[in-house]
């Protein structure tokens, strides 16, 4: 069985992705630009948001065990103010997520902070809020190419953490699914496939063994299967393609359940 990535390697693609978007955003017409995956915001929007929320969570890290974020970080946050000329608002980014990495290095992997996920699979330290920090960066890397030039797939390594990191993060809960039992299996065409179990129980995810010629695919265990590319797979569950982007078995129509089940407690 495939292990997650290591801190380091999630450190180094926080930093990757976070160098790729500065050069989409530094290579773009203009900061006015649309961003078509998020209405309503453009280029410099999106600039502003990932780097406020390196610095947010920088904070959070750095204050250590929490039952909320600490106070000065929200405020902060809700203030915020960045440089408006181009070339000042990417030397910004560049240290939003130096502050990010600088806190995360300190800290530790083991090292217990604040999430908003308390009750997910994914745990509540500085490791857990790492592989998520790389998720949103390389997504939001996409939302910035879709504004300014072609978008370029997710690099695989972190794709196929991405997927696992979202059903266990955003998708896990203890909150009882309010139809018929049932599950989900997603199959990355790089050989990792998983299975998102819904019932009374709430939503938990596994691994699974990924689907082969020989053994095909056991059609009654999953209510619908998704078969895409790691990538593919990651920018739907973030909402950025739709599901006929990719191959769906089974009940496509339970997908669009799962989309709008919006559990009473994370």
């Amino acid at each position: 069985m495939e292990e997650n990535l290591e801190f380091p390697d999630l450190l180094r693609l926080i930093d990757e992705r976070s160098t790729a978007f500065r050069a989409v955003v530094a290579a773009a017409p203009g900061l006015d630009a649309q961003v078509p995956t998020c209405p309503g915001w453009t280029l410099f929007d999106l600039v502003k948001h990932l780097g406020g929320g390196d610095r947010f969570w920088a904070a959070i890290v750095g204050a250590g065990p929490a039952d909320a974020p600490p106070a000065e970080a929200v405020a902060t946050r809700a203030a915020l103010e960045v440089p408006q000329e181009r070339e000042a608002l990417l030397a910004w980014l560049d240290a939003s997520t130096q502050l990010l990495l600088g806190a995360l290095r300190a800290a530790g992997p083991e090292s217990g902070c604040w999430t908003w996920w308390p009750a997910s699979q994914s745990p509540q330290t500085a490791g857990g809020t790492a592989r998520h920090r790389v998720q949103e960066t390389a997504v939001h890397t996409y939302d910035a190419q879709l504004a300014g030039v072609a978008p370029q797939p997710l690099p695989v390594e972190l794709a196929l953490d991405g997927v696992e990191e979202f059903l266990f993060t955003v998708c896990a809960t203890p909150s009882a699914w309010p139809h018929k039992p049932t599950a989900f299996d997603f199959h990355a065409a790089e050989g990792r496939s998983w299975r998102l179990t819904v019932d009374g129980d709430g939503a938990r995810t596994t691994r699974i063994p990924a689907p082969t010629a020989a053994t095909g695919e056991d059609s009654d265990a999953a209510g619908a299967s998704v078969h895409g590319t790691a990538s593919e797979l990651v920018l739907y569950l973030y909402d950025r393609i739709q599901a006929d982007s990719l191959h769906v078995d089974g009940d496509a129509g339970l997908l669009d359940l799962l989309r709008a089940w919006e559990p009473e407690e994370k």
